[in-house]
């Protein structure tokens, strides 16, 4: 019985961790809503539709499919071949055998990593072009999305999504699919041929396996919650850094410095915490799964050194010295896989909700499309009518109320009302920014709004807006020329000295970026791009 005492207390810890593990999941698994849990989409749903980005680069992955097989060889033959050397030496000392062996473990692992080099070259070009794909994707569809539907969405959010959002995604493809599926094959591939070289180690080795499992499972649970937790505290902070620095002059000018540092300050603290919980998750997780390598370890030597020296047998098994070497290497193969699935799932969480948020965007119906007949006018001449048109931006709270009015081409119009009385409305109605509205606008007696208008719209109405709106990063040039007809750089600037003749101002900064310009000539570039 005295035998028996370290397998006992080796269970005996195991099993009071898996004990207070179980009972912390029961204690917060009702508690999904408050705790953060709650999904939109399925993890299956959200493969399916980025696997659409990668099929057309199938052909790469089998590729990549084929060098992991040989990269794999090396975790499952190297065993092997050190325990046969530590038999030679043992044993009869062959320097052939030696030399022999020794030269197939190099050549093995020259090969392993040669095929682990063009695996990874491959992965990172295949990649970039799916993440580029679902990037541009993105782009365009908010491109798409109605002046309302934009107003709805802060743009800190969207600059998330488009970046931050997207490059945990591009690890998914670069990195963690291909290292979960050979990691997998990898833990097969070992338990295969730990079977084949002692059934009675192999079932000690199994006697672990319930138990990864179970932390595992737990581990998924509160991965998944640090994750969520730490992609919307990086968003609110994203979108409060775009909106407050945007307005800085503006606190500058109130003197609220120390309220907005107060309230970054609190932002910056909810990021830290939800950073820390996550590692906080990992750092339990991975420790556990070594402290169950260790104790597999500590088995073999017991169990293996038992039955070495008592020359012990088990089911017709017989354990040598070189079978203890083979399987120490191989316990150690075996759990490494599994230490490395805690990070690489613990990034997979994170590109799946990633993911998740990226296509929430990308489901947004834009609530302005182009109808299949729209048509373009090649001559605008400027007749616009309204027929009791309506319009509210809060149900019930009517702006527009059964406005009609009929403008005649070459006719000047001004608008003129006290604020809120729905002048900047009817523009922006005219301009198909606004789009939920009753009654009928006709441009040239083509129907706006629910027809085939907004191709009429782009091509035949110019918009000042009152907050400038001018693309500050861009050159004068190349802003005017955002009113072109043609696209940029294709010799516009010959047909814009009409432009400098009006605001000779903007020709003198014509090289300069819009940014290093006055509040002014802000307003002179807006109304020479119109």
């Amino acid at each position: 019985m005295m035998h028996l005492n370290p397998l006992v207390l080796v269970g005996a810890v195991i099993g009071v961790i898996t004990a207070l593990l179980v009972a912390a999941y029961a204690a917060v698994k009702d508690k999904k809503t408050a705790m953060g849990f709650e999904r939109n989409m399925e993890d299956g749903e959200i493969m399916r539709r980025l696997a659409r980005y990668a099929r057309p680069y199938l052909s790469k992955f089998l590729i990549v499919g084929v060098l992991m097989l040989f990269s794999i060889a090396y975790d499952i033959i190297s065993p092997l071949i050190v325990g046969r050397i530590e038999e030679l030496v043992a044993g009869e000392f062959d320097l052939r055998g030696l030399f022999l062996g020794v030269s197939v473990y190099a050549g093995v692992l020259v090969f392993s990593m040669g095929s682990t080099y063009l695996q990874a070259v491959i992965l990172q070009r295949v990649g970039q072009r799916i993440i580029s794909d679902l990037r541009e994707d993105l782009f365009s569809h908010i491109e798409s999305l109605a002046h309302e539907q934009l107003n709805e969405i802060p743009v800190g959010k969207l600059v998330t999504r488009v970046t931050n959002d997207t490059n945990a995604i591009s690890m998914m493809f670069t990195n963690l699919l291909v290292q979960l599926t050979k990691n997998s094959f990898v833990i097969l591939g070992i338990l295969v041929a730990m079977l084949c070289l002692n059934y009675e180690l192999t079932l000690m080795v199994l006697c672990f396996v319930p138990f990864i499992v179970i932390f595992t499972v737990i581990f998924r649970k509160f991965s998944r919650r640090a994750n969520r937790k730490l992609k919307n505290a990086t968003t609110d902070i994203n979108t409060y850094l775009s909106e407050n620095l945007s307005g800085i002059k503006v606190t500058q000018i109130f003197g609220r410095e120390d309220e907005k540092m107060e309230d970054f300050r609190q932002k910056s603290q909810k990021l830290a915490r939800a950073n820390q919980e996550q590692i906080f998750v990992f750092s339990v997780f991975r420790p556990l799964v070594y402290m169950l390598y260790v104790s597999s370890i500590l088995c073999l030597f017991y169990l293996g050194g038992m039955g070495h020296l008592n020359n012990i047998s088990f089911l017709g098994q017989t354990i040598s010295s070189g079978t203890i070497v083979t399987f120490y290497m191989y316990i150690s193969k075996f759990f490494t896989p599994i230490q490395n699935l805690a990070e690489q799932f613990n990034w997979l969480q994170s590109a799946l909700a990633s993911a998740e948020k990226v296509f929430s965007i990308m489901d947004i119906q834009p609530r302005m499309q182009d109808a299949p007949d729209a048509i373009e006018l090649n001559e605008v001449k400027g007749e616009i009518e309204f027929r009791d048109v309506w319009f509210s931006y809060v149900p019930g709270e009517w702006v527009l109320q059964g406005v009609s009015f009929h403008v005649y081409p070459k006719q000047t119009v001004a608008f003129v009302g006290a604020t809120g009385s729905g002048k900047s409305t009817i523009l922006k109605t005219i301009a198909g920014l606004l789009t939920s509205h009753t009654g009928s606008i006709e441009f040239l007696g083509q129907r706006l709004g629910g027809t085939p208008a907004h191709k009429i719209i782009t091509k035949g109405l110019a918009l000042v807006p009152e907050g400038r709106q001018i693309f500050l990063q861009m050159s004068v040039e190349e802003n005017l020329e955002m009113g072109a007809y043609t696209k940029p750089g294709s010799g516009v600037a010959a047909d814009l000295d009409h432009i400098y003749e009006l605001f000779p101002r903007l020709k003198e900064r014509q090289r300069q970026t819009a940014g290093t310009l006055s509040g002014g000539e802000q307003q002179m570039l807006a109304m020479g791009r119109a």
